[in-house]
């Protein structure tokens, strides 16, 4: 039986369940009880004041990072909803990657190394924009992408491999939990219905042309292909220690909110403090202030 290592998962009807039986096909897109746009801002704004004085308090206790990795089909709404949900936080504890294809150097070594780099340092919130479970899902989608990996073995049944591939992602999050490192997954569950509505908005604004790629609808062609990647990878990866949660998407606001209080309530079960100053220093602290209140009590 798995446990939970540094909080518990927050309790959400969009937890993948960690016993293997999650249904992507039977989750909503969007959900039935969405109280619509005006309350979900109103909520995303509480839930951003909130989150904004943890992550101070996350950069000074200084013992604790956050990984929160978004995955999801094109134009599901990941920069969004990154730009949206790290609004007010400063900018001095966050850092965002966005992972391309991998270059040369990466395809040289194992499907995790780029991403090892890349690990927000304690006191700071790291955000993945893709990550290493593009492995497990564009890579699977398209196996032709093993090609240039140059792997010194690949199993005749290519489900060997994505299996392995679970396995390295499930021991390398066990190991990042264990070191102090919050892991929170999200999938952005849009409906293919949505992604080609968002699509036609991007090719008919010339301020989005840049945002669609032709690549866009081939890949959105592969849908169910796709969803059965994403079950798979779900299913098996969904830790206590490194949750997934399927996000309805087709709402962005709703969206957006639903993955701000996930934040916040899993980091409210961190033991995080501000530290604390030795007698000595904070001696000269009521010294300091004296000083500055009897400068002000001074006539001008």
């Amino acid at each position: 039986m798995a446990h939970p290592i540094l909080f518990d998962p927050v309790e959400s009807p969009y937890l993948v369940p960690f016993d293997d039986s999650l249904k992507l096909r039977k989750l909503p897109t969007d959900p039935d009880d969405n109280p619509g746009k005006e309350a979900n801002t109103l909520a995303l704004d509480r839930a951003i004041e909130k989150l904004s004085k943890l992550q101070e308090k996350l950069y000074a206790h200084d013992r604790y990072s956050v990984l929160l990795v978004f995955q999801a089909m094109d134009a599901a709404g990941k920069d969004g909803t990154i730009r949206a949900v790290m609004t007010g936080i400063n900018p001095q504890g966050c850092q965002v990657y966005a992972f391309k294809s991998p270059n040369a150097e990466e395809l040289d070594h194992d499907f995790l190394w780029r991403l090892e780099r890349d690990l927000p340092e304690r006191g700071r919130i790291g955000i993945w924009n893709r990550s290493h479970y593009e492995e497990v899902l564009v890579v699977r989608v398209n196996p032709h992408y093993l090609d240039a990996q140059r792997l010194p073995r690949r199993p005749d049944d290519l489900e060997d491999l994505w299996r392995e591939r679970y396995e390295s992602i499930m021991a390398a999050e066990k190991h990042w939990a264990r070191n102090g490192c919050v892991v929170l997954k999200f999938f952005l569950n849009v409906s293919q219905k949505e992604q080609h509505k968002r699509f036609l908005d991007r090719v008919t604004d010339p301020e989005h042309f840049w945002k669609f790629s032709s690549t866009d609808m081939a890949e959105s062609k592969k849908w169910d292909q796709y969803m059965d990647a994403y079950q798979a990878a779900l299913s098996a990866t969904s830790k206590p220690w490194a949750p997934w949660y399927a996000i309805p998407a087709d709402s962005k606001h709703h969206m957006r909110r639903m993955v701000a209080e996930i934040i916040v309530g899993t980091l409210k079960q961190l033991r995080l403090e501000y530290p604390q100053l030795p007698e000595r220093e904070l001696a000269e602290l009521q010294r300091v202030k004296a000083e500055l209140m009897a400068e002000r009590a001074e006539p001008r």
